[in-house]
């Protein structure tokens, strides 16, 4: 992410201290998300997996949905199970569905560069995974049914690694999470409520792939996070190529 001032403290007033500040006035994203037990009443069971081993295993080889037939691996997650820190984004992509993990193409890669070189943390130290798990025809948004079959399951990723902030890629996954219609440009850089759970949305690195110019913007969200989350920003700004 090229162009950004090696001073990170620069970039927002807003510190690690004011995020919770800034959660609790926000308010609104949390009013309309389901209740646990209105998503897991779906599927009975579901709220026994008590391990994201257990939550893999219950999903099994799924056809709850019209994806199934299309697709060529079911894209669960990965990273570490006990992460502080988790990002969701929209659905997998060809080379995530071909791998069967996620963000591992070209946006897959921005990704890791900003979590390895910009944030200095391994990709195995954050947990990433995505609202759908299937890949959806020549990549086109998820429609609501389709959501509706796959939410239980990334609600039950959140609530079995308990992280302790989430940052959400893109226009889809942020408004999928935190059921709200506010366009991505409106909320990016802003801390939100997720049950409890700071979320930040910030631009997809699908996006950032088309519009390098805004790689300076995803930057500023995630210093937000790493000031929050109290992880040391290196003194060159860390930002990634």
């Amino acid at each position: 992410m090229e162009g950004l001032p090696a001073t990170p403290s620069t970039q927002t007033t807003q510190t690690a201290a004011s995020a919770p500040a800034a959660i609790e006035t926000a308010g609104t994203p949390s009013a309309g998300v389901p209740k646990s037990i209105e998503l897991f009443s779906k599927y009975p069971g579901l709220e026994a997996t008590s391990t994201l081993e257990n939550l893999r295993e219950f999903i099994g080889d799924c056809a709850r949905c019209k994806l199934a037939p299309f697709r060529k691996n079911l894209v669960f997650g990965v990273g570490n199970p006990d992460a502080q820190l988790m990002f969701v984004g929209e659905a997998p992509g060809a080379d995530e569905d071909a791998r069967g993990e996620p963000f591992v193409g070209r946006a897959g890669q921005l990704l890791t560069d900003i979590i390895e070189r910009g944030m200095g943390l391994r990709r195995s130290d954050v947990y990433i995974c995505n609202v759908i798990k299937c890949r959806p025809p020549d990549n086109r948004n998820p429609e609501p049914d389709e959501v509706a079959s796959c939410e239980p399951f990334l609600f039950r990723q959140i609530e079995t690694v308990r992280p302790r902030a989430i940052v959400g890629l893109g226009t889809f996954a942020v408004q999928a999470v935190l059921k709200v219609k506010t366009p991505i440009s409106k909320m990016r850089g802003q801390w939100q409520d997720f049950r409890g759970i700071p979320f930040m949305p910030t631009f997809h690195p699908a996006y950032l792939l088309r519009t390098p110019g805004d790689k300076r913007l995803v930057w500023a969200d995630i210093l937000e996070v790493m000031r929050f989350l109290e992880i040391p920003i290196p003194r060159r700004g860390g930002s990634p190529s």
